[in-house]
């Protein structure tokens, strides 16, 4: 069996309150893109896994879709039968789009769906919670409202970005959630710097989200990381309707009018497509 996981951009994203549990309560839209991962996964007589593409340095093990494999196990009481699994990553880490949680969650899917396991969405959902904040979005994999640690979703009516391109530029620079958490203070009540619902705001023509739409990450990460805030910068001298951080960075996307030619002169990658 084989998959295509997708990523994901944030438009905004409000860091609200900060949870007993060290979380913290988010706002933001998810829309699914397709810049994506490529998942095979089949039947095997001993587990296996083997990753290409873009390098990941850790131990097989703690890559996130053996760890969701494992999850599934052990939902299963260890009767799950063996897999062997490769993953080819398109999709850079580090970069606010989520193509960690995305693999898990089609890891999840895929098993689900090879073993017949009759999860159901609901189920699946929680068990990507466990893997990560963003996961679950990844199981229905639509445009959503979430809150939460960004685990609670509300399905958008329609994809706002429809009928626009969009540019998404990623510099060799990562940044961490971590990092991105360290200097941010939460605000719950933000007339000031966001004086619209965001749930609303998504809504309204993409013309109009400068200004209205706003990313709490972009003043901590922009501070320590300049450059992100000139490549911002230059998404706008280019002509977007709308440019702004996904998630925690390092991603920076631009949305244009459909059929627009955008020439950025940058030095890094850059990902376009028409949606």
């Amino acid at each position: 069996m084989i998959a295509s996981p997708n990523c994901k951009l944030n438009i905004g994203l409000h860091v609200m309150r900060r949870r007993s549990d060290g979380y913290h309560d988010l706002e933001t839209v998810f829309v699914p893109v397709p810049l994506c991962d490529e998942l095979e996964i089949n039947p095997a007589e001993s587990f296996s896994f083997s990753q290409t593409g873009i390098a990941i340095d850790c131990n097989p093990e703690d890559n996130i879709v053996v760890r969701a494999y494992r999850l599934l196990q052990r939902e299963c009481g260890n009767r799950l039968p063996e897999v062997e699994i490769r993953l080819h990553k398109n999709i850079p880490f580090g970069a606010g789009l989520g193509g960690g949680s995305s693999d898990a969650a089609f890891t999840l899917k895929m098993v689900d769906e090879l073993y017949g396991l009759g999860l159901g969405s609901e189920r699946l959902c929680t068990l990507a919670a466990k893997l990560g904040a963003d996961c679950s979005f990844f199981i229905d994999n639509r445009p959503a409202f979430a809150t939460g640690i960004g685990d609670r979703l509300t399905p958008l009516d329609s994809n706002p970005l429809s009928g626009h391109k969009l540019l998404m530029v990623k510099p060799d620079e990562a940044v961490s959630t971590a990092e991105a958490y360290g200097g941010i203070t939460p605000r719950e009540h933000r007339s000031d710097i966001a004086p619209c619902n965001l749930a609303e705001a998504v809504r309204r023509p993409v013309g109009e989200w400068r200004g209205m739409i706003v990313n709490d990450f972009e003043t901590t990460v922009f501070a320590r990381h300049p450059s992100l805030a000139a490549i911002k910068q230059t998404l706008y001298d280019a002509g977007a309707l709308y440019a702004a951080m996904s998630g925690s960075g390092s991603t920076i996307y631009g949305i244009f009018e459909a059929g627009a030619n955008v020439d950025l002169n940058l030095n890094c990658n850059i990902y376009s497509f028409n949606l």
